[in-house]
């Protein structure tokens, strides 16, 4: 099977390395950098393209038997779009905006399946959810998670695998959380809390727009909510920035030139939160479900936590957020999932196999969810 991986940025050159051991897979990236890198690390075909022109998609992608799509937010719905188009199964992790699920009817016209949202949260969060929907009456969800550093440099005290764009993104837009059965919506950056981990200490957690998809297809749950964990501090230099408006999207002029400050931060930012080789870092999330089953009132929690790679010089934030990708690749690979349409994770764990394969297969690469219930 031929697979194309559509950008080749941290968490897109390990989605291409993890798939190379079954597949033939081809990455593409309009950084030659980028691709140099893949290749010093596997044997993968690699491609310059840029890939906003979609106008260059038909001849660059034939022959392909399945998509990758880990390209910036900002592009993924359209190239979503597009990649449905060419009938063949998708898989992606770009995080737009948009809905995905207006593009179903679309992808089943096509005859497409196409796995959406795959990655951490929204990622497993949402698998876990969608197998718990099958199991309990569900009366909330809550889930925080962050990805950080383990040395603490001023004055961020954070680096990503992602595209700056992506996660000022997440500090800008307005989250929207489930309370009493209502849709609420807060700043982005509200409703800060001081909360102790094991092993990653305190940490501030905020509101973020991160439940997405299970507004629509988990309406019936009265209570959800989706937290951001960063170390405490970096609330309060994030909310600075904004307010002195280096997010705006209003081009100012300069000496002549026209610019928008968030072009501007976000080239500042890309070197400022950027992993360097071989950095330590971490990712932390947990997963609560409550409500009632058998008659009882119970609690279920998933705990993540996991570190850089040493062994493979993978990056754990490239790691848990690639390998929920690959793993849902396999499962439409083997034809463990074959319903058509656009699905995000919480309609595919609903599936006690499939939910079961997902979590088997993060194991076996040593991502591990530890559960316990009360």
């Amino acid at each position: 099977m031929k697979i194309a991986v559509l950008c080749a940025g941290m968490v897109g050159r390990t989605i291409a390395i993890d798939l190379s051991t079954n597949f033939e897979v081809t990455s593409f990236d309009i950084s030659e950098a980028n691709l140099n890198i893949l290749k010093e690390q596997a044997n993968i075909k690699t491609q310059k393209a840029n890939l906003a022109n979609l106008s260059d998609y038909a001849s660059m992608l034939a022959g392909f038997d399945m998509f990758v799509s880990a390209v910036p937010g900002f592009m993924g719905y359209k190239t979503l779009e597009t990649l449905i188009q060419f009938k063949k199964n998708i898989v992606d992790i770009s995080f737009f905006p948009e809905d995905a699920l207006a593009l179903n009817a679309l992808a089943k016209e096509n005859n497409v399946t196409a796995i959406v949202d795959c990655g951490v949260a929204p990622g497993m969060s949402n698998l876990v959810l969608g197998r718990y929907n099958e199991e309990m009456t569900i009366h909330s969800f809550e889930c925080m998670v962050g990805g950080l550093p383990k040395l603490r440099l001023k004055p961020f005290e954070y680096k990503a695998p992602f595209s700056p764009v992506d996660v000022i993104e997440e500090y800008t837009r307005p989250a929207r959380y489930v309370e009493n059965g209502f849709i609420v919506s807060k700043p982005a950056l509200s409703d800060a809390e001081l909360i102790h981990f094991e092993k990653a200490g305190t940490l501030e957690s905020f509101n973020t727009d991160g439940l997405r998809s299970i507004l629509v297809t988990m309406n019936h749950i009265p209570n959800m909510k989706e937290k951001t964990l960063r170390y405490p501090g970096h609330i309060a230099l994030i909310q600075a920035l904004q307010q002195a408006g280096f997010f705006n999207e209003k081009e100012v002029e300069i000496n002549g030139y026209k610019i928008r400050p968030l072009d501007f931060t976000s080239k500042i930012l890309f070197d400022q939160w950027k992993l360097q080789p071989e950095e330590a870092e971490f990712t932390i999330m947990t997963i609560v479900v409550k409500g009632i089953k058998d008659g009882k009132d119970i609690t279920v929690n998933y705990f993540l936590f996991d570190e850089y790679d040493a062994a493979t010089k993978t990056a754990s934030m490239s790691r848990t957020t690639a390998y929920s990708c690959t793993a849902a690749v396999n499962l439409l690979a083997q034809n463990l999932f074959n319903e058509k349409g656009v699905f995000p994770p919480e309609l595919v764990g609903k599936h006690r196999d499939c939910f079961d394969y997902i979590l088997n297969y993060l194991k076996d690469r040593n991502v591990i969810y530890k559960k316990t219930v009360s």
